[in-house]
């Protein structure tokens, strides 16, 4: 089996885990996200690169798309760093993350000895559904 061929059936496996068609699209996003084995934070605009790359045409629209797909069906988690634009992490558990603004970057960072405490009360007949720890970094002047 080809890198290639790897790459398609762990994309297809994972699209399987959450019953999304594997629509040609959908088969080649996957691929490209989870395909190595690895965890990523990817943008919209990345994974269009990606997929210009490979060879494949796919509309910016559709990968956009896509990833919404992805994130409905729990595939990915996004994370939205400031108003202009969201990342879209394939890392499943709460962790929290790196915001590199000298370059634009999104990566984990660790949390083994993080610790949430003392949040707000929340208004009644609400629950914390989750919190989201982005820790923004930038060179020291």
């Amino acid at each position: 089996m080809t890198t290639t061929d790897t790459a398609r059936s762990r994309g297809e496996t994972w699209l399987a885990r959450a019953d999304l068609r594997p629509t040609r699209q959908r088969v080649l996003l996957a691929s490209l996200l989870v395909g190595d084995g690895r965890d990523r934070h990817v943008t919209a605009e990345w994974l269009h690169d990606a997929a210009r790359q490979s060879g494949d045409k796919v509309s910016l629209a559709t990968v956009y798309n896509t990833l919404r797909a992805f994130s409905e069906a729990g595939l990915v988690q996004e994370i939205t760093v400031d108003g202009t634009g969201s990342y879209f992490d394939t890392r499943l558990d709460d962790h929290p993350h790196f915001y590199w603004e000298d370059d634009g970057r999104l990566t984990d960072a660790g949390h083994e000895a993080m610790k949430i405490v003392n949040l707000p009360d929340v208004p009644d007949g609400m629950e914390i559904a989750k919190v989201d720890v982005v820790i923004r970094l930038r060179p020291k002047a």
